[in-house]
Formats: structure tokens, C-alpha cells, sequence
């Protein structure tokens, strides 16, 4: 039996079999659960609680930044389904599911899409399993992690979901500011991009600093010593060789919000760019 914070979470999501092997500190945050409680979820801990609070006290508007963010993607694959019509989604750091995720959004518009999902906390492998059931092979889930892209490329459930001759839309949504400089985070980018033929797409979220009072953004990062804030011009480097479509990077609030409820928030209030990229001919 393990922590009433754990009996709490695991008994509604998923049947017994599906915790056997579950194994996580609870003791420490983790990402994928601190974004969960920014969005109102119970899939989360004291500690993840704690730390998304300490946060909060720095940056007042992240939970604000959280819900934006959740925007952001589902309108980027909407846009990559509808418009682009691209019809398979390599969505890595998907963290728990909430509303309207990418084979949600995708599959709501072609419904024949395919997504492989990639995360590497424990509880979203439990969620991810429940998505699997009833969807016929159009969705995969890998216990893999962003730092090591040649175990998500290798991985045989990956090419068993998608077709890598054909285009792929790579969602890396509030993901790479938990890739500090040392771990490369622009190569691990060009290594995945690398992988998919010309007409595939990238769109990426990332937090920054470019808004922040002097000290804010270190006293927020104090939190978590992966988290990395990065300027315009540092988001600008994951789309070298990426073909930005309009409005190219800007606030995730404001990219392609015309239909969200006015009025938009701040860029400043949100404190992360968004953006998506087609890959050219080579």
C-alpha cells in the first residue's frame, strides 16, 4: 500500500495491473506533476505542490502562463492537422494528460492521426496506458527520456506508429527550458529534426527571462536547478534551417489567438514564446 497521496492518484486512473511496476520519490517535484497542479489537476504530490507554490510567490502568473501554454499546443496542431495537414505527431515532455491533447485535437480533425507520445515520470506512463486502449495502434507512449533523442528514434514502437517517409509534426511544448546549455539542448533538437523528412514540422514553448525584473528569473530557477529561462534570440536557435510560419515567434497568448477570448494577456504576464517551423527540402 503506498502513501495516501498515492492510493489518491493511482486508484482512479488506471486498474491495478497498471501500478505493479510504478515506481517514483514522491518526496521530490517533478515537471510533468508541478504543471499539473498549475493546471488544477490532483495528479500531483506535497512536493510537487510545494515547489509549483515557491514558484508561484516568484511569478505570480504562471499558473496563467500553465493554462496558456495548453492554448498554445492545442493550436498549433490544429493548425498542423487542419491547415498543414500533417497527419502524425511525435510529442515529446507530454506530461499528464489534460484537455485537449495532441491526439485529441489532432484526431478531432483527421481522425485517422497517429501520435506517439514520450515522457519519462512514472504517472504519466500510467495515464498514457489508458490512452492506449481502444486506439487500434494510432497512439504509442515511450518511457524514454528528451536527453537521450537516439533511445526515442530507436525505440520499435516509435516506426510501428509512424511513418518517418512522411511528415511529422515534433511537439516539444514547455520542454526544452528543463535542458540547461551543458546538456546540448540544440543539438538534441537537430538530432530529432535530423530523423524527419523535409515537410515535417516544429513547434516548440519555452519560458523566458526577456520580461522579468533583474533576479526574478534566477530566484524562480533557484527551484529547480534543471530549469534554464532563454532570451528570443536563444529560442530563435532551435528553428535554424526551420522555415517559421507566420507570426513567427512570438507570445504563446498571442500566436494565432484570434479565436481565444479577449482579452489576451501580456506577453509579459505569460513570459514564454511559442512558435512552428516547417522543415525545407534538403
Amino acid at each position: 500500500m503506498g502513501s495516501p497521496d498515492q492510493d489518491r492518484l493511482l486508484s482512479p486512473t488506471a486498474p491495478a495491473e497498471d501500478h505493479e511496476h510504478l515506481s517514483f520519490d514522491t518526496s521530490v517535484s517533478h515537471p510533468a506533476r508541478r504543471y499539473n497542479y498549475w493546471l488544477g489537476g490532483k495528479d500531483n504530490f506535497a512536493a510537487d505542490r510545494a515547489s509549483g507554490d515557491a514558484i508561484a510567490q516568484v511569478i505570480p502568473t504562471i499558473r496563467l502562463s500553465a493554462l496558456e501554454n495548453r492554448r498554445f499546443l492545442s493550436r498549433a496542431v490544429s493548425y498542423l492537422a487542419r491547415e498543414a495537414g500533417v497527419r502524425q505527431f511525435l510529442d515529446i515532455g507530454t506530461g499528464i494528460p489534460a484537455a485537449n491533447n495532441t491526439h485529441e485535437v489532432a484526431q478531432s480533425i483527421a481522425p485517422e492521426s497517429r501520435v506517439v507520445y514520450v515522457d519519462n515520470d512514472p504517472i504519466v506512463l500510467v495515464h498514457a496506458r489508458a490512452l492506449l486502449r481502444g486506439q487500434g495502434g494510432k497512439i504509442a507512449y515511450l518511457d524514454a527520456d528528451l536527453r537521450e533523442p537516439e533511445s526515442i528514434l530507436g525505440d520499435p514502437a516509435l516506426t510501428a506508429t509512424l511513418d518517418l517517409t512522411q511528415p511529422v509534426g515534433l511537439m516539444l511544448i514547455a520542454i526544452l527550458h528543463f535542458l540547461r546549455d551543458e546538456t546540448r539542448p540544440f543539438d538534441i533538437v537537430r538530432q530529432l529534426l535530423d530523423a524527419l523528412p523535409a515537410g515535417s514540422f516544429l513547434a516548440v514553448s519555452h519560458a523566458t527571462h526577456d520580461f522579468m525584473a533583474p533576479g526574478q528569473a534566477e530566484e524562480a530557477g533557484a527551484n529547480d536547478p534543471s530549469f534554464q529561462f532563454r532570451s528570443k534570440d536563444e529560442f530563435a536557435q532551435f528553428f535554424e534551417g526551420v522555415e517559421l510560419v507566420e507570426p513567427g515567434i512570438t507570445s504563446i497568448a498571442h500566436w494565432r489567438a484570434e479565436s481565444e477570448p479577449e482579452p489576451r494577456p501580456s506577453a509579459a504576464e505569460v513570459s514564454a514564446y511559442g512558435a512552428v517551423g516547417r522543415l525545407p527540402q534538403r
